[in-house]
C-alpha cells in the first residue's frame, strides 16, 4: 500500500518523504479546506521542485478540495499559470465544477475525489471512474466489507482510506458547526475546530434542572434528549444557546477519538485499500515526521522488507506524538467511531529544532577564527580603555559571570551542525535525536556545546531566529530533528492548551 502523508509547508514536504511517505500532500493558498496550514505560494515551487529531484519515486498531490463559488473559479484561472509551475502528480477535487478545467488544463495529472464528497458505494465509484477519476479516497464512513465490496465491483479504481490523524464529527468533513457558531466555515477551509470546546447543557431558560435525577429511566433519558427542549451554551459564549437534538445512536455536537489503523494495516491491505492516507496538514513538523516514519516502518514490516521486531518501537513512538484517544473508526463497527472524548491533542516531547549536514572542514576552521577573532576584539577594547575604566570592567565581569565571552573550543571527533532552533533550549538540557533510521539518541548536557557560527562564540541558551550550530561528536543522521521533554506535561492530565 502506498503511504500518502500530509505537508502543510515545504519544510515539512521535505520530512514527511525524508521520514517515509511515497507521497505527500499539499494545499494551495485559497485552493484548500486547510487555510490556516502555511499551504504554498510565491516561488516555493522551485524548492518543490528540488525536493522532487532528490526524492525522484515520491509523489506529490495537491488539495484543490474546497466548494468553489464563482469567484473561486475566476481566482483560480487567473493563477492557472502559476500552478503549472509545482510538479504535481494528482489534484484531489470534491467540486465537480473543476473537473473539466483541470482535465483540460492539466492533463498530465491524474484526478482523485476528495473524501469530502462522501463517496461510499460502488455505484458511485464507476460514476467517478466514468468521469475520469484514478481514484477515490472513500468517504470516513465507510467500512472493511465494503471497502471489500467496492474494490470488488470497481478493480481498476485506485481506493485510499484514512489510516490516522484527528476526525471531525463530520467525519468526511463537510461540517457546518464552525460557520454555524462562528462564521468560519470549514468547507471555505477555516474550521475553527468548535466540536472540540467546552458546553453546558441546559433549556431556553438555564441549565437543565431534575427534580429526582437518580429515578430517571433510560427511556426518559431519552425522550428528553429527543424533544427539542435542550440547548448547549458554549462556555467563553454565556447566554448564546444552540439546539441539540439526540437521534438514536448519535448526538449531534461532540468531539471525535483521533483515528489509529497502524495495528491492522493487514485489514485494509486485505480489503483492497491502495493507498493510506494519515490526516494533519495543519500538524506540526514533528507530527508529520514520526507519523510518516512509524507507518513507513509498520509497511516495511507488513511487506516483509524489516521483521515485526523491528518496527515495533517506530510504532510504539507513535504515543510520543500530539494525539487524543484513539479509535478504530468506522472500519469494524460505528461504535467505535460513535466514542467521543475531551480535551486537545498532547505530547510529552516538544521539537526544539532541527539540524542540517555538517560544515566543511573549512566552514569548521571559520568558525573557530571567529571565535579567536572575537577573544582578541574583546582583549584590545580592554586594554584600550581608561585604567580606571578597565578596573570597573573587569570587577563587572567578576560580579557577573554570565557577562564574560566563551568561547568554543576544539574537541576531537567533535563535527559542527547548523542548529535551527524552534524552541528555547538552555544549554547542557537532555536532548534526543529523532531521524529517519533512529528511534531516539538522548544526548547528554556533557555531549554537546551550542555555538553561535559566524562569531564563535558559545551559548548558554537558544531561541527561535538566533544565529547557532551545535558542536558535538554524536553521529547526527541527515533530517534529524532535536526534541526535548516538555516540562509542563503531565501524564494523565488534560491540558488546557487553547484553540
Amino acid at each position: 500500500m502506498e503511504l500518502v502523508c500530509p505537508a502543510g509547508n515545504i519544510d515539512k514536504l521535505g520530512y514527511a518523504y525524508a521520514y517515509g511517505a511515497d507521497t505527500a500532500y499539499i494545499g494551495l493558498k485559497r485552493f484548500s479546506l486547510r487555510i490556516k496550514a502555511d499551504n504554498f505560494y510565491e516561488d516555493e515551487y522551485k524548492r518543490v521542485i528540488e525536493l522532487k529531484k532528490k526524492y525522484p519515486q515520491k509523489r506529490l498531490f495537491c488539495a484543490l478540495n474546497i466548494a468553489f463559488h464563482n469567484h473561486d473559479l475566476k481566482m483560480f484561472m487567473q493563477n492557472l499559470d502559476y500552478f503549472k509551475q509545482y510538479p504535481i502528480d494528482a489534484f484531489i477535487v470534491q467540486d465537480l465544477g473543476i473537473v473539466p478545467l483541470l482535465q483540460k488544463e492539466f492533463p498530465g495529472c491524474h484526478l482523485h475525489l476528495s473524501t469530502q464528497a462522501s463517496c461510499m458505494n460502488k455505484e458511485a465509484v464507476k460514476m467517478y471512474q466514468s468521469l475520469g477519476f484514478k481514484r477515490v479516497v472513500l468517504g470516513r464512513e465507510v467500512s472493511l466489507d465494503e471497502i471489500r465490496e467496492i474494490k470488488d465491483a470497481c478493480p481498476e479504481m485506485e481506493l485510499e482510506c484514512f489510516a490516522h490523524g484527528a476526525m471531525c464529527i463530520a467525519y468526511s468533513g463537510r461540517c457546518l458547526m464552525s460557520a454555524y457558531l462562528t462564521g468560519r466555515s470549514a468547507q471555505s477551509g477555516f474550521c475553527s475546530h468548535s466540536c472540540r470546546w467546552e458546553y453546558d447543557l441546559g433549556i431556553e431558560s438555564g441549565k437543565l434542572k431534575l427534580e429526582n435525577p437518580a429515578k430517571l429511566t433510560e427511556s426518559d433519558a431519552k425522550a428528553i434528549a429527543q424533544s427539542g427542549i435542550l440547548r448547549l451554551q458554549e462556555k467563553q459564549r454565556p447566554g448564546e444557546l444552540f439546539p441539540v437534538f439526540e437521534g438514536d445512536d448519535f448526538t449531534a455536537i461532540l468531539s471525535s477519538k483521533d483515528l489509529c489503523m497502524i495495528d491492522h494495516l493487514a485489514d485494509m491491505k486485505n480489503a483492497g485499500v491502495d493507498a493510506i492516507k494519515v490526516e494533519g496538514r495543519m500538524k506540526s513538523t514533528y507530527y508529520v515526521a514520526m507519523v510518516s516514519r512509524a507507518y513507513r516502518k509498520a509497511l516495511d514490516a507488513l511487506e516483509g522488507k524489516i521483521t515485526a521486531e523491528e518496527a515495533a518501537p517506530f510504532i510504539a513512538s507513535l504515543e510520543d506524538v500530539a494525539h487524543r484517544e484513539s479509535t478504530t473508526g468506522f472500519y469494524y463497527n460505528r461504535g467505535n467511531a460513535d466514542k467521543t472524548t475531551i480535551g486537545a491533542s498532547d505530547s510529552p516531547y516538544m521539537l526544539a529544532a532541527s539540524v542540517g549536514n555538517a560544515l566543511s572542514d573549512e566552514e569548521t576552521e571559520n568558525v573557530f577564527k571567529a571565535g579567536e577573532k572575537l577573544a582578541q576584539d574583546r582583549e584590545a577594547e580592554l586594554k584600550a580603555m581608561h585604567p580606571a575604566a578597565r578596573e570597573a570592567a573587569l570587577r563587572d565581569l567578576e560580579q557577573h559571570p554570565e557577562k564574560k565571552i566563551k568561547i568554543a573550543v576544539k574537541k576531537e571527533g567533535w563535527k559542527v551542525y547548523p542548529y535551527d532552533a524552534l524552541n528555547r533550549v538552555d544549554s547542557g538540557t537532555e536532548l534526543e535525536f529523532v531521524s529517519p533510521s533512529v528511534l531516539a539518541k538522548k544526548v547528554s548536557g556533557s555531549e554537546y556545546d551550542f555555538i553561535n557560527p559566524k562569531t564563535g562564540e558559545k551559548l548558554d541558551w537558544v531561541n527561535a531566529d538566533h544565529d547557532c550550530a551545535i558542536y558535538t561528536a554524536v553521529p547526527v543522521e541527515e533530517n534529524t530533528l532535536v526534541r526535548v521533554k516538555d516540562p509542563d506535561y503531565v501524564e494523565g492530565q488534560i491540558r488546557n492548551t487553547g484553540r
